[in-house]
């Protein structure tokens, strides 16, 4: 089964192609250029490396969110509109969950991290044992030193994500460090793995189901709020 996967959650965006659990092209950009500018293209490109075309692709899948909502919302729309043209099934996957896939290989708890401003953090927590991947908590946005708080002790903790560096500095625990910059942010390749192991547990929705997972309010939308809620209140 060929699979196409798409990262564009933060930062960085990424696309790979997994054909039978081997990566067969991936494509990783981190220079801030906007995704809407630079997925397609991505994917245009490792079909054509890759001597493959749109029609071979068997499953899509994208990392939902949480993270940036003007990128989860591009990379969302992007693969609803492929899988929609082409009639192909899609797997959500969540940024968090993918992280921890970078990880793979190794016996310890991954802590995934995104920066959600204010000193606060999307996060998941995920244990890694050689090639399993177990979820601990639901993903959250959470203060960080209520995440620090609230995490195991007397256990190895990797930090990944690009809000691992903040949660890092907050603390001095010995048990907690950072993922080597390699393996520290979302690729698309982790979210094709992750993708593989929904497939296999019947986690597949259609283009029309596939939908962005913010896990809160964008900023619009809280002013919005606060703007109706000033307004009943001086009504009264």
């Amino acid at each position: 089964m060929l699979i196409c996967s798409v990262d564009s959650s933060a930062t960085p965006a990424s696309v790979c192609l997994l054909e039978d659990d081997k990566i067969i092209a991936e494509y990783y950009l981190n220079t801030g250029f906007t995704h809407s500018q630079t997925l397609m293209a991505m994917l245009e490109s490792v079909l054509k490396i890759s001597g493959k075309s749109a029609d071979d692709i068997e499953l899509y899948a994208v990392n939902s969110g949480p993270g940036s909502f003007t990128g989860v919302r591009i990379g969302v729309s992007a693969v609803k509109g492929m899988a929609y043209a082409l009639e192909k099934p899609c797997v959500e996957v969540s940024t968090l969950e993918s992280m921890a896939y970078n990880l793979l290989g190794n016996h310890t708890i991954v802590c995934a991290c995104m920066d959600a401003r204010r000193r606060q953090v999307y996060h998941g927590l995920f244990r890694v044992d050689g090639d399993t991947i177990e979820r601990l908590c639901d993903d959250t946005a959470i203060a960080v030193d209520d995440l620090l708080s609230g995490l195991p002790k007397d256990e190895e903790i990797i930090l990944i994500g690009d809000g691992a560096e903040l949660v890092d500095q907050s603390t001095d625990d010995p048990l907690i460090n950072l993922a080597p910059p390699n393996l520290r942010y979302q690729r698309a390749s982790s979210v094709a793995l992750a993708a593989v192991e929904k497939y296999n547990r019947g986690e597949v929705v259609s283009p029309a189901a596939l939908m962005p997972r913010y896990l809160r309010l964008s900023q619009a939308e809280r002013e919005r709020n606060a703007k109706i809620n000033k307004e009943q209140d001086g009504a009264l």
